[in-house]
């Protein structure tokens, strides 16, 4: 896909932009580029104080809730941050795009590299805690590593075709963002899948949510080596990699189909 083979023959031109939009993002700031640690620790932490802490979990009877949560909560972080900030980042640069001749879509690529930095912080810091409090998981947790590189891969895919979509159709952003809550709570961060309610008494349920969201198998992909000591389920691994395949291919087809028109009207 010449789509992305330009991020190899323009690889000097996406390191400048992914470089531009780390320093624009803490500009002005006191820590600088630390804040690339600082954000996910934080974020991190806010969740597992309200939901660990505060909430208490009643819900579930998980060992190390806290570290549940802790493990799903990567890939939805990514997940979300890469699609608002993809999602209305040609429009964002359409003066240097209307100025410049160059591949357009190493502007939302590399929105999506900059957010990998988070995600990469947020991998390291749940790998060395599985590690530490889930003695089990040390000859799994490395597992994580692949999921999550498939990870990026699906979300790169759905983060360009929704960048191309939303330089034609503006109202897309708007409802990225609206949609974006109620799919956290439909996504099993918080909880795993056979404690929901009704989930016997309601299996379609249960099934919709696993296989209708592709987020589920990703989260489960990437969490199960590092929270329960074993290899991803296969077919949440299978569904994965295809997905990430797809998303590949719908952001390519998609950009294409609109790339002509990306200058003239972001």
């Amino acid at each position: 896909m010449s789509v992305y083979a330009d991020l190899l023959r323009y690889r000097e031109l996406f390191s400048s932009l992914v470089r531009r939009d780390l320093r624009a993002k803490y500009k002005g700031s006191v820590l600088g580029l630390a804040w690339t640690l600082a954000l996910p620790v934080a974020l991190m932490l806010v969740y597992l104080v309200v939901f660990s802490v505060l909430w208490k979990a009643q819900a579930t009877d998980l060992d190390d809730y806290w570290l549940f949560l802790l493990c799903g909560l990567p890939p939805w972080a990514f997940f979300a941050s890469s699609l608002q900030t993809s999602s209305r980042s040609l429009v964002e640069n359409a003066p240097l795009i209307r100025k410049v001749r160059f591949p357009r879509q190493l502007v939302p690529l590399s929105v999506v590299a900059t957010q990998l930095v988070a995600f990469a912080v947020m991998t390291a810091i749940v790998l060395g805690l599985a590690l530490w409090f889930r003695p089990e998981s040390r000859g799994t947790a490395w597992l994580a590593i692949p999921a999550g590189l498939a990870i990026v891969v699906f979300v790169a895919g759905v983060s360009l075709a929704v960048a191309a979509l939303n330089a034609i159709f503006r109202d897309l952003e708007f409802v990225i963002a609206a949609v974006l809550l109620p799919w956290f709570f439909l996504t099993p961060v918080l909880y795993q899948l056979e404690d929901l309610p009704g989930a016997e008494s309601r299996p379609w349920l249960v099934d919709l949510i696993a296989w209708g969201n592709p987020l589920t198998p990703a989260i489960e992909s990437y969490r199960t080596p590092l929270y329960a000591g074993e290899a991803p389920p296969a077919a949440d691994a299978i569904y994965l990699c295809v997905a990430a395949v797809v998303a590949l291919a719908l952001g390519a087809l998609v950009f294409n189909a609109v790339d002509d028109r990306i200058a003239s009207e972001a």
